[in-house]
């Protein structure tokens, strides 16, 4: 085999496992800030909801990356899928807002499905290749980012809006994904290679030292920073289409279905071949330039609903849940609809999900390559902790300013925020050129 070939034989299940978790998990996406205002909370417990499961991540997601490494990938996938399998069923079955909030916390607890799967990933190339399989994994999670809405969509539609029926289907799912994991998936990671630590996961204290680390933690603090602006967008995105286009829950779970597209060809695609053509370095800076212009152009979108936007069938499917929706005002007005504020939001925010896919397998390709081989589990494990720690604080702050000030108010400060991580990466330059040869152990790094 050539050595810039990837063994696709190895790889495809993980990309199928990777494709299914992720279509289960796009189907509710788009819905739950619908479902919450269906129970008459504001766009600040949007952001919470959101929170709620991301900072449940930040706390278990290192500790599961570690005991990946100690106990190898398998099992601590099945465990994960099984905690997401719960936790649908409880959204699903949901009857008061402090449910709508535990299921997304055991979901946080046990959500390392992703980082896992990286590390699967990283056991099974080499560090010449390892941007394009990581790639893969990112096209395969945008397949399912197009699919999954869509079919969340339908199934709204078919359910009558239903918020429950989506969340059911996701479950089903879940558990085909837990069956794909048991039968199809074969440990990548050899006992020979898992790491040996005296304990048997890590904690809390292991994930700030960590960041102490100086060969990887400019990348760790550019990954929690990329996260926190697209979380910030994420999590008031619904509200904000709703606000300025009328649109419910079935359309945004299509237009969620337009940044699995990006997905898919930015990492499925072109990733691979712009690492080799311009380095990880300029495209780290490329993608930052992006979500800039696209968040920048995005908060300008004018006030104008889509024809088919009706002000009673929108009350309607948020009082499903016998709310007295106090949150009346977020809905706009049928006197001006058409379809110009539509075709601004979607060209003027293009590039944001653009730079957005560039930035995470970039990111931690480079991460790869800084860490030994036995670290790599422990290190993408610190990566989604930091990507959740951006998860966390992203939309508190978007909600926030959604409330507080405007709609537009997060998309200005995410195109602010991202004109200074472009500065931020120049002054870094140093810091992230790959060094794939005589990596010094992160754990000795961090015990000094």
């Amino acid at each position: 085999m050539n050595e810039n070939s990837l063994p696709f034989k190895q790889i495809l299940p993980v990309l199928f496992i990777v494709f299914i978790d992720t279509m289960g998990l796009t189907i509710i996406v788009p819905m739950l800030p619908f479902y919450i205002l269906a129970f008459d909370a504001s766009p600040s417990a949007v952001g919470m909801l959101i929170v709620s499961y991301a900072l449940a991540q930040l706390l278990f997601a290192p500790i599961l990356g570690r005991l990946s490494d100690r106990f190898g990938r398998k099992p601590v996938l099945v465990i994960s899928q099984v905690g997401t399998f719960s936790s649908l069923l409880l959204l699903a079955f949901a009857w008061a807002l402090p449910i709508l909030f535990l299921a997304r916390t055991l979901d946080g607890i046990t959500g390392a499905n992703l980082s896992t799967v990286q590390s699967a990933m990283s056991d099974m190339t080499k560090p010449q290749t390892r941007a394009k399989g990581l790639g893969l994994v990112g096209a395969a999670y945008g397949m399912g980012f197009v699919i999954g809405p869509i079919l969340g969509g339908l199934a709204l539609r078919l359910g009558d809006n239903n918020y429950s029926a989506p969340a059911l289907l996701a479950a089903g799912f879940a558990f085909l994904s837990i069956m794909l994991t048991t039968f199809l998936f074969r440990e990548t990671l050899p006992q020979e290679k898992r790491g040996v630590t005296k304990r048997a996961y890590g904690n809390v204290q292991r994930f700030f030292a960590g960041l102490q680390s100086p060969q990887v933690r400019p990348i760790f603090i550019l990954l929690f920073a990329a996260q926190f602006v697209f979380a910030m967008f994420t999590s008031t995105f619904a509200l904000f289409t709703l606000n300025r286009l009328g649109f419910n829950s079935v359309n945004n779970s299509f237009f969620f279905g337009l940044f699995g597209v990006v997905l898919i060809l930015i990492q499925g695609v072109f990733i691979g071949r712009l690492v080799q053509r311009v380095g990880e370095y300029r495209l780290i800076v490329m993608s930052f330039v992006l979500t800039f212009v696209g968040y920048g152009m995005a908060m300008f979108t004018p006030q104008q609903v889509v024809p088919w936007y009706s002000e009673t069938a929108m009350i309607a499917e948020l009082s499903q849940q016998g709310a007295t929706l106090n949150q009346l005002s977020l809905l706009p007005s049928e006197a001006d609809s058409g379809i110009g504020a539509l075709i601004f939001v979607v060209i003027g925010l293009l590039p944001g999900p653009i730079g957005y896919a560039l930035q995470l397998p970039t990111l931690n390709t480079l991460l790869t390559k800084r860490v030994q081989p036995t670290e790599i589990g422990q290190a993408l494990g610190i990566s989604a902790a930091s990507v959740g720690a951006g998860s966390v604080l992203g939309p508190l702050l978007g909600g926030w300013l959604f409330e507080q000030f405007a709609p537009w108010a997060p998309f200005a400060i995410n195109a602010f925020l991202s004109l200074v991580l472009v500065l931020m990466v120049i002054l870094l330059r140093s810091s992230l050129i790959p060094r794939i040869t005589s990596t010094p152990s992160m754990s000795t790094t961090t015990s000094a």
